[in-house]
C-alpha cells in the first residue's frame, strides 16, 4: 500500500525550546517540527548535544528573520571541571590528561578578569566551522589537526557562581561565535591545571530566555492531548526577536508599493539602520532599511497569508 504524503501546515513564528541533553539542535528542531507539522522550519544556531537550554526555533516566515538571532548575544552558565582535559573540551571527549587540583577561589577570581571583554580566541577542532569545504570535527575525527586563526569574541560577563574542589560554575554573557569550551580549557590553561566542560546550559539568546523556554516534554505532552495545532499557542511572533529595531508603520498605499519591492517614504522613519514595518492594519509586513535619500527599502518581506 502507498505511503500517504503528510500535508504540512503552514504556520509562522518562534518556538523558544528548552533543548534536552544528548539531541543535537537539527535533531531537536525536526523533533518539534514534526510536533508542529510545520512546513518550513530552521534553528538560529547550533548548541552542542551536551548543552541544554535556550533555542529558538523558526518556523514558516520567520525563518526569514533567523540569521538576525544567529548575530545576538548569547548567555550561558557553565560547569568546568578542572584537572581533566578531554580531546572536545568537553565531557564527550576521550581524556587526555588528569593532575591534581590545587587551585583556591581567590586564585579563580583573580583569574577571571584576564578573560573579560575583547578578547582573541582559537577556535576547537570540534566545531562546525569548515575548511575546505569540511567541518573541522570531521577533520579532528580523522586524527587531523589543522591551523584555525585567532577570532575576536566579547565576554560582557564573566562571574563565578560556585566553586567546590574540583569544579567550578561559571556565568558567562558573550558575542556570537564564543566557544564556551575554548574559554574554559585556556582558563584551565591560566590555572595550570587543564580543564573542560562538564556542563552547559544556555540561558540567554538574543531577546530570549530560559523564561521563555518550553521543554520538549510539555510539547509532546500537549502535542498528544490536542494535536498539532495545541502546540500553536508557543509561537512567538515572527519580529519578536527584532524588538530592539525601530518600528515604523505605512499608510495602506505606501504599504501596497513597498510590499511590491519599492522603497516608500515614511514622515517618522530614523535617517538610517534597520527597522521592523507594519502595514496600516499593525501587521508586521517584513524589514527594510533606509536608504541615503532617505526612503525605506525593502530587505525581507512577509508573504501575505
Amino acid at each position: 500500500m502507498a505511503q500517504v504524503k503528510r500535508i504540512r501546515r503552514n504556520v509562522s513564528g518562534i518556538l523558544v525550546l528548552d533543548k534536552p541533553r544528548g539531541f543535537s539542535s537539527n535533531a531537536a528542531l525536526q523533533k518539534v517540527r514534526w510536533l508542529l507539522n510545520a512546513e518550513k522550519a530552521g534553528h538560529t544556531g547550533s548548541l552542542d548535544p551536551l548543552a541544554t537550554g535556550v533555542l529558538p526555533l523558526c518556523f514558516g516566515e520567520a525563518t526569514k528573520f533567523s540569521q538576525y538571532l544567529l548575530d545576538a548575544d548569547k548567555g550561558y552558565e557553565t560547569v568546568a571541571q578542572l584537572g581533566v582535559t578531554t580531546t572536545t573540551g568537553d565531557a564527550e571527549g576521550e581524556v587526555t590528561h588528569r593532575q591534581a587540583v590545587d587551585v583556591s577561589r581567590e586564585a579563580l577570581e583573580a583569574a577571571l578578569p584576564g578573560f573579560r571583554g575583547d578578547i582573541q580566541q582559537i577556535p576547537p577542532m570540534y566545531s562546525a566551522l569548515k575548511r575546505d569545504g569540511q567541518p573541522l570535527y570531521k577533520l579532528a575525527r580523522a586524527g587531523e589537526v589543522v591551523e584555525r586563526e585567532a577570532r575576536s569574541v566579547t565576554i560582557a560577563r564573566l562571574e563565578l557562581l560556585d566553586f567546590e574542589a574540583d569544579k567550578a560554575r561559571l556565568a558567562v554573557a558573550c558575542s556570537k561565535g564564543t566557544y564556551i569550551r575554548t574559554l574554559v580549557e585556556d582558563l584551565g590553561q591560566q590555572l595550570g591545571c587543564g580543564a573542560h566542560v562538564a556542563e552547559l546550559r544556555r540561558t540567554q539568546a538574543g531577546p530570549y530566555s530560559l523564561a521563555q523556554a518550553i521543554s520538549l516534554e510539555t510539547l509532546e505532552q500537549v502535542h498528544a492531548e490536542g494535536g498539532a495545532e495545541a502546540l500553536d499557542q508557543f509561537l512567538l511572533p515572527s519580529d519578536s526577536g527584532l524588538e530592539h529595531w525601530p518600528l515604523i508603520q505605512l499608510s495602506e498605499h505606501s504599504a501596497y508599493y513597498w510590499l511590491h519591492g519599492q522603497p516608500v517614504r515614511a514622515p517618522e522613519a530614523p535617517k538610517f539602520g534597520m527597522l521592523r514595518v507594519q502595514d496600516h492594519n499593525g501587521r508586521f509586513i517584513g524589514i527594510g532599511e533606509v536608504s541615503e535619500d532617505g526612503r525605506i527599502a525593502p530587505r525581507r518581506l512577509i508573504r501575505s497569508e
